[in-house]
């Protein structure tokens, strides 16, 4: 049991792993646009979807600037952004980025929801 106890201790106090984009992941994720030689930077995201039950996609490396609503693809499939969620912990006296989430609805069901949604209001 003490053995258990430890363990917990430690993982609670122990820092997350950092999560570094891989160039091949940036270049992918960069807008076509030519805008000049401004550098776009992805940051690694935790992607869930968020229809019952909810379902990890992994860890994602995606631009800074997404908002609901926006499209992104991962493995193929379409999904929209439901809710993006920054994370923070204080650490030190200051606060310090833990966590960024991105939770996902697939494109259809996004759609459907908003539907649903506007025929519950007009009722």
């Amino acid at each position: 049991m003490a053995m258990v106890s430890n363990l917990a201790a430690i993982q609670k106090y122990s820092p997350a792993p950092k999560v570094v984009c891989r160039k091949k992941e940036r270049e992918r994720g960069g807008g076509g646009g030519g805008g000049g030689g401004g550098k776009s930077q992805n940051h690694p995201y935790k992607v869930i979807e968020i229809t019952p039950p909810p379902k990890s996609l992994g860890i994602r490396c995606f631009p800074p600037n997404l908002q609901c609503g926006e499209s992104v693809t991962i493995e193929g499939q379409a999904y929209t952004i439901s809710a993006v969620t920054h994370r923070y912990q204080l650490r030190k006296g200051k606060y310090e980025p833990s966590e960024k989430r991105l939770d996902v609805l697939s494109t259809g069901r996004y759609i459907l929801n908003l539907y649903l949604e506007n025929l519950l209001g007009n009722s």
